[in-house]
C-alpha cells in the first residue's frame, strides 16, 4: 500500500482529486491518512476521513492512534460519530461517519481548516456518502477550489467516480494481502439458512486454524445461529460473539479484539464487518450469501427490509476478511453455478431509500438536486414524495423553502419525522416522552416477545425506559442502554426557552400522549380500525395494515403506527400507540377537510348525501346533507345504474320492444339511428337518462321514469315520425288481427301468427321500407310452430300441402282448405256453423 502513496500525493496536488482502488486487506484506511500526515499535509489543515459505520470509524481511529504511539484517539487522530466524539485541539486526522460530514458542511459550507476529505469504502454507495460527496463537490467548485478529495475502495467501478471528480486520476494498488482459498457448496441450500451455517462453522472449527467470521443478513439470523451453535455443544475453548450496528460499543469491541491465548472465537456479524475492520485472528470466513437492504416505496411512503442475494463485490469484500493477517479460507454457502447469477455491484442506496433526510438537507443547503453533481441523482418520484412529507412536517413552506422549524430539525441529526416529533412534543409539554420515543424509534426494538413478535404497544417500551419490567417479554439490555443514552442526548437539546406554543392545541391542553407524539412523526400513518373488525386498520395514506398476532391494541379505534412493513393489500404493524379523535382534531385540524359528498351506496341501492370530515383516507365524522345539488344526486344515481348496467332498468315489454326496434334501424342506417344496445345505453346514460331523474334517489324510483320517452328523446323529430312506419309494433294480417312483431333478434324480426289467420296473404310482410322481411312463425291452433319462413308464397306452393295433411289429422274439426289463397282467414279455432 505504501508504494501507492507517491501516486496519491501527486494526484492530489493542489487543486486535486483522485480515486484509489486497493484490494481488501490492503490497509488503505490507516496507511493513506498516516502517510499523508507524515508528508506534512495536515500541518496547516485537517484530514477528514469518512467511514460508512460507527464501529469502523472508531476502529480506524484507534488503529491510527496506536500506530502513532498514542494511547487512544483524541490526540493527533480523533473521531466523531453519533453520541461519541474524541477530538482535541491538536487533532489533524478526524475519522467521521457520513452523517457527521453532512452536519459539518451544513454548519460551515467552506470547511475552513480542512485540506482533504477522504471517502472510504465508497463502493457501498450509502445514501449519506452520495450526499456528502455531492455537497463536498459543490463546496469545492464554489467556495474551496483548493479542497482536495480522495475516494477509496477495494471493489469500486472507478471510471464513473473519476469522471464525476473531473477526470481525476485513478491510482491502483495491489497492496499486501494473504491468499484466501474459496470453497463452494456442491448443492444449493434448501430451507432455512441457519442450520447450514451451523454445520459449516462446526466443520471449519474442526478442519481450519484461527477464528471464524460468519456473515449473516440480520440480528434475527444471528440470534438463531448463536442458539444453534450453543445447542451443538462447542468446545469450551471456543466463544461466540455477535457483531451488528445496534450492539453496545463494549460488545462490539470484544468481538473484534484478539482471542486470549489458547482460545478461538466465532464472530456472527452482519455486513458491518465487510469493510474497514481487522478482526484479529480471523482465518476463516463463512458467508451465508445474504444481505438485508431497505426498499422505499414512494407510493405508500413505507420502507421495508428485504433479504436479498449478496452482490459479487460484497462477497469479495467478505472473502477478503479471511486474508487480513494470514492465509485463510472462505466458505461460500452457494454453488459455483449460483455465483454466476450474482449481481456485480450493489444498488446505490439513493435509488431505494427514503429520501426525506436528503430532501431536508438539500433544503437547508439551499439547492435542488439538479444543481448538484451526483453519480446517481435522487429518483424523481421518491424525491417528490419526500417533499410532500416535509411540507406535512412543517419543515418546508408551500414554496418548498426551508422553514425555521425545518432548520431546527436539521440540527438534531435525526430523521425528519423524529426531529419534528421531538420539537413539537416539547412544545406541547412532553419533551421527555418525545425524546424517549425518538430514541426508541431510531434503534432496534428493545423488546423481544416469547417466541413471536413483541407486543406492538410503544407505551410498554416507555415503561421499560422508566425502569418497569415488562411481563412476558425479554429486554435487549444493549439496545436499552443505547436508547437511554440517545433519549438523554435528545432531551438535553430540547430547550424550553426556544419552543413555540403547540399548534391548534388550545389553552389548557394536556401534554401530548405517546400516540399523539407518534402521529406527529408519522402523520401519514394515523390509522382507524375497520368497522366491525379487530386488528385491521386503514391508514391515512389509504393503505391497509393489521396485526398478525393477537395484540392489546387490536381493539383500539385509533392508532398511530410507527413501524409497519409488508407488501400487498395490508402491511404488518410492528410498533404503534393509541390516540384519540380529540387529539387528531386538535393537532391536525388544519389538515382536516370537510366536504359535501353525494355518492352512490351500492349496499343500500340508493344515493347518500352527507357532509364528511376527512383526514386523508380516514373518515372522522359525517352528518346528513340537506338539499344536495340535484345534478350531483342525478350523477350518483347514474353511477348506480352504470354499475348495474342498462339491463337492470325496469324495462317493460313495450320499452324493450322499442329498444329492439331502434336497434334494427341502427343496423340498417347507423349514421342516422343511434344504437340502443345495452352497452351503448350504459355508456351514454348521462345523455339520455339523466334529464329524467329529477327527484329520484333509489334504483326502485326508476319505475317512475318513462323509459320510452327517454329513448325517443334521443331522436330528431323527423325520425320519430318515421319510426312506426319503418319498424311497426304490430302488423295486421288477413284475419283482421294486429299481431305484435318480435324484434328480439334485430337481424330477423319475427311475426308469430296462426296459419289460419293468414289464408289469402300472398307475400311475406316486409318492414323498414321493404328492406327487411319478417320471419313468419306459422302456428297451429294450439299456437305451436308448424313452419318458419321468410317466403310465404313459396310456402303456399310447396310446403302447405304437407303441413295440411298433418294438421287435418291432429285438428280434424278445423277447416284446412285445399286452396289457402282463396280461403277465408279466421281467428276462430273452429269453423263457423252454416
Amino acid at each position: 500500500m505504501a508504494a501507492a502513496i507517491p501516486a496519491v500525493r501527486a494526484a492530489l496536488a493542489s487543486p486535486g482529486a483522485a480515486v484509489l482502488v486497493a484490494p481488501p486487506g490492503a490497509g488503505k484506511t490507516t496507511v493513506v491518512p498516516l502517510a499523508l500526515l507524515e508528508e506534512g499535509w495536515a500541518a496547516e489543515s485537517r484530514i477528514i476521513v469518512l467511514e460508512p459505520r460507527r464501529l469502523a470509524a472508531r476502529a480506524a481511529a484507534d488503529r491510527m492512534a496506536w500506530l502513532l504511539g498514542e494511547e487512544e484517539p483524541g490526540g493527533t487522530v480523533g473521531y466523531r460519530v453519533r453520541n461519541d466524539t474524541r477530538v482535541g485541539p491538536g487533532t489533524r486526522i478526524e475519522v467521521v461517519t457520513e452523517g457527521v460530514l453532512t452536519r459539518m458542511l451544513q454548519s460551515d459550507a467552506a470547511l475552513e481548516g480542512v485540506g482533504l476529505v477522504v471517502f472510504d469504502e465508497f463502493h457501498e454507495r450509502s445514501l449519506h456518502a452520495d450526499l456528502g460527496l455531492a455537497l463536498t463537490l459543490q463546496t469545492r467548485a464554489v467556495l474551496r477550489p483548493d479542497l482536495r478529495v480522495l475516494v477509496m475502495s477495494a471493489t469500486l467501478d472507478a471510471a464513473p467516480v473519476a469522471a464525476l471528480l473531473g477526470e481525476a486520476p485513478v491510482v491502483r494498488s495491489e497492496g499486501r494481502t494473504h491468499p484466501v482459498e474459496t470453497r463452494w457448496r456442491k448443492a444449493p441450500v434448501e430451507g432455512w439458512i441457519e442450520p447450514a451455517v451451523v454445520r459449516s462453522v462446526l466443520g471449519a472449527l474442526d478442519r481450519e486454524e484461527g477464528d471464524v467470521l460468519v456473515f449473516l443478513p440480520g440480528a434475527a439470523e444471528i440470534r438463531r445461529t448463536e442458539r444453534g451453535l450453543g445447542e451443538a455443544g462447542l468446545p469450551a475453548s471456543v466463544t461466540v460473539h455477535t457483531l451488528f450496528g445496534a450492539l453496545p460499543r463494549g460488545a462490539q469491541e470484544r468481538a473484534i479484539a484478539p482471542s486470549p491465548p489458547g482460545t478461538r472465537k466465532v464472530v456472527l456479524a452482519t455486513s458491518i464487518a465487510e469493510t474497514s475492520l481487522t478482526i484479529e485472528g480471523v482465518r476463516v470466513v463463512v458467508d451465508a450469501g445474504l444481505m438485508r437492504v431497505p426498499r422505499f416505496d414512494p407510493g405508500t411512503g413505507m420502507t421495508r427490509l428485504e433479504t436479498v442475494r449478496v452482490t459479487r463485490d460484497a462477497a469479495d469484500q467478505r472473502r477478503g476478511r479471511a486474508g487480513r493477517v494470514a492465509p485463510g479460507v472462505c466458505y461460500r454457502l452457494w454453488t459455483r453455478a449460483e455465483e454466476r447469477g450474482l449481481v456485480p455491484h450493489r444498488r446505490p442506496e439513493i435509488q431505494d431509500a427514503d429520501l426525506a433526510p436528503v430532501a431536508l438537507e438539500l433544503a437547508a443547503w439551499g439547492a435542488a438536486p439538479e444543481e448538484l453533481r451526483w453519480l446517481d441523482p435522487p429518483p424523481d418520484a421518491a424525491y417528490r414524495q419526500s417533499l410532500e412529507l416535509l411540507r406535512g412536517l412543517e419543515a418546508l413552506g408551500d414554496d418548498d423553502a426551508i422553514t425555521d422549524h425545518g432548520r431546527r430539525m436539521v440540527s438534531f441529526g435525526l430523521h425528519p419525522r423524529l426531529a419534528h416529533m421531538a420539537l413539537r412534543g416539547a412544545e406541547g409539554g412532553a419533551a421527555e416522552a418525545a425524546a424517549a420515543l425518538a430514541a426508541l424509534l431510531s434503534e432496534r426494538d428493545i423488546l423481544r416477545g416469547p417466541g413471536r413478535a413483541a407486543d406492538a404497544d410503544l407505551r410498554l417500551r416507555l415503561d421499560v425506559l422508566r425502569g418497569r419490567s415488562p411481563a412476558g417479554h425479554e429486554v435487549d439490555r444493549g439496545a436499552l442502554r443505547s436508547v437511554r443514552e440517545d433519549a438523554r442526548r435528545i432531551a438535553g437539546r430540547l430547550e424550553p426557552g426556544v419552543l413555540e406554543d403547540p399548534p391548534s392545541a388550545g389553552d389548557g391542553a394536556r401534554a401530548p400522549s405517546p400516540g399523539l407524539l407518534v402521529a406527529l412523526a408519522y402523520p401519514d400513518r394515523i390509522a382507524r380500525r375497520r368497522a366491525g373488525e379487530r386488528g385491521r386498520f386503514l391508514l391515512r395514506n389509504g393503505r391497509g395494515a393489521r396485526f398478525l398476532e393477537p395484540q392489546a391494541l387490536e381493539g383500539e379505534d385509533w392508532l398511530a403506527v410507527a413501524e409497519v412493513e409488508g407488501r400487498g393489500a395490508e402491511a404488518r404493524i410492528f410498533r404503534a400507540a393509541p390516540l384519540t379523535l380529540e387529539e387528531i382534531e386538535a393537532w391536525f385540524g388544519a389538515r382536516i377537510e370537510e366536504t359535501a359528498e353525494v355518492a352512490w351506496d351500492g349496499a343500500a341501492a340508493r344515493v347518500v348525501s352527507r357532509r364528511v370530515r376527512r383526514l386523508g383516507a380516514l373518515t372522522l365524522g359525517e352528518a346528513p346533507l340537506r338539499d344536495p345539488p340535484p345534478d350531483a344526486v342525478a350523477a350518483a344515481l347514474l353511477e348506480g345504474v352504470r354499475a348495474a348496467g342498462a339491463a337492470a332498468l325496469p324495462w317493460g315489454a313495450d320499452t324493450t320492444q322499442l329498444r329492439e326496434r331502434l336497434e334494427l334501424l341502427h343496423r340498417l342506417e347507423p349514421e342516422r339511428w343511434p344504437s340502443s344496445s345495452e352497452a351503448e345505453l350504459t355508456a351514454t346514460l348521462d345523455a339520455w337518462l339523466a334529464p329524467f331523474l329529477a327527484g329520484l334517489t333509489r334504483l326502485e324510483d326508476l319505475r317512475k321514469v318513462d323509459l320510452a320517452a327517454a329513448l325517443l328523446a334521443r331522436l330528431p323529430r323527423e325520425l320519430r315520425s318515421k319510426l312506426d312506419a319503418l319498424a311497426p309494433t304490430h302488423v295486421e294480417v288477413p284475419s283482421g288481427s294486429r299481431i305484435r312483431v318480435d324484434y328480439a333478434d334485430p337481424g330477423a324480426p319475427v311475426l308469430a301468427v296462426r296459419l289460419q289467420e293468414v289464408f289469402g296473404m300472398l307475400e311475406t310482410p316486409r318492414i323498414a321500407g321493404g328492406r327487411v322481411p319478417l320471419t313468419m312463425h306459422l302456428l297451429s291452433p294450439a299456437r305451436r310452430p308448424v313452419q318458419v319462413t321468410q317466403d310465404l308464397a313459396s310456402f303456399w306452393r310447396e310446403g302447405y300441402f304437407e303441413v295440411r295433411k298433418d294438421l287435418r289429422g291432429r285438428y280434424p274439426k278445423h277447416a284446412w282448405p285445399e286452396d289457402p289463397l282463396r280461403a277465408e282467414p279466421t281467428r276462430r279455432t273452429k269453423p263457423r256453423r252454416p
